[in-house]
């Protein structure tokens, strides 16, 4: 193959191919054959083909889902056309570049044994990816804590995870990494993990099988004080901002003891008394949402105060009366004489 360029009588030859090395204004390219820059060719137009099919299916699937609700169904069939996508790049490559068979064993010998050297975290983040594709760690929307990071999953890829990162409550807010917000609330950090994490370290999820949390709520009463009224007033509270949940979270929680091995757990609010050295602590336990605990305690925070305000109740602290105090006796001195 020769390609000429001519300029009036002169001719000059721009490209040429002796069949077995490609020349370029006459400098022979070093490891470019005629062939090899067929197949190149080929690479770059199938490569851009199938990502323009890729595209396409994935602005469909864009139109199919336009609203919230189906925003889970919409991701999972996102990665599914990546995954195949993916799949059908590496097989349509290797079939071009490789026509031998054996030139591919070869290949894909030392590719392999090379890319598990060089590249162990990769390979091992990439494998996650699969065993995250079952969906029984967790799913795109859920709430979890992987990597030392608490936040909701917004995103899944090939090697890490994406993670919009929420704040921690008073009770481990010295845990790391350090974070400004006291409460399960977003910080706006979004934090990237890779997938290899869920081989290292424990996944916390907060929302996959059972989409309720425990929680508590402790105000101290003066020993001195109508402990019954203040238990009665904690209760009342509890289930008036709770009990629709308490509701929903039977069912699910039916279904927990029917697909794990679990004990029952109470999920109507109760009270718990603890004994201290200055008041008595009074724990009430209800179940909540993953999502909007914050806005929950917030409303029997403000229940709570005003109740006992009318009951005649206080919220026992830690303060100090002065009873008395030793006798003091001041002398004055005299001047001194000039």
């Amino acid at each position: 193959m020769t390609v000429t360029r001519r300029s009036g009588n002169k001719s000059r030859k721009l490209l040429s191919s002796d069949g077995v090395a490609l020349q370029l204004f006459g400098v022979r390219l070093l490891g470019v054959s005629a062939e090899n820059g067929r197949k190149l060719i080929i690479t770059v137009v199938f490569i851009l083909a199938v990502w323009l099919i890729s595209r396409g299916l994935r602005a469909v699937t864009a139109r199919l889902w336009p609203d919230h609700s189906g925003k889970r169904i919409e991701f999972w069939t996102r990665q599914g056309i990546q995954l195949v996508t993916a799949l059908i790049e590496i097989i349509g490559i290797l079939s071009i570049w490789f026509d031998n068979p054996g030139r591919l064993a070869t290949f894909l010998g030392l590719f392999t044994a090379g890319l598990a050297f060089a590249l162990q975290k990769v390979v091992t983040a990439l494998a996650a990816y699969f065993v995250l594709l079952r969906g029984k760690t967790f799913n795109v929307g859920d709430r979890i804590r992987m990597g030392g990071v608490r936040g909701d999953v917004i995103n899944l890829g090939f090697i890490q995870t994406t993670i919009m990162e929420m704040g921690e409550p008073p009770p481990v807010q010295n845990e790391e990494p350090a974070v400004w917000v006291q409460a399960r609330q977003y910080t706006g950090r979004v934090v990237t993990v890779t997938n290899d994490k869920i081989f290292d370290e424990p996944v916390y999820n907060y929302s996959r099988d059972f989409p309720y949390i425990w929680e508590e709520m402790r105000v101290g009463v003066p020993y001195t004080a109508d402990r019954a009224r203040a238990e009665q007033i904690l209760l009342e509270v509890a289930r008036r901002q709770t009990t629709p949940i308490s509701e929903l979270s039977e069912a699910a929680l039916k279904e927990m003891e029917r697909r794990y091995f679990m004990h029952r757990s109470e999920i109507a609010p109760q009270v718990f008394w603890r004994l201290t050295d200055n008041w008595l602590e009074m724990a009430v336990r209800f179940v909540t949402k993953e999502f909007g605990t914050r806005r929950i305690k917030d409303r029997m925070s403000r229940e709570i105060l005003g109740a006992f305000d009318e009951a005649g109740l206080e919220i026992a602290s830690a303060t100090y009366d002065v009873v008395g105090m030793p006798p003091i006796r001041v002398e004055m001195q005299p001047p001194a004489p000039h």
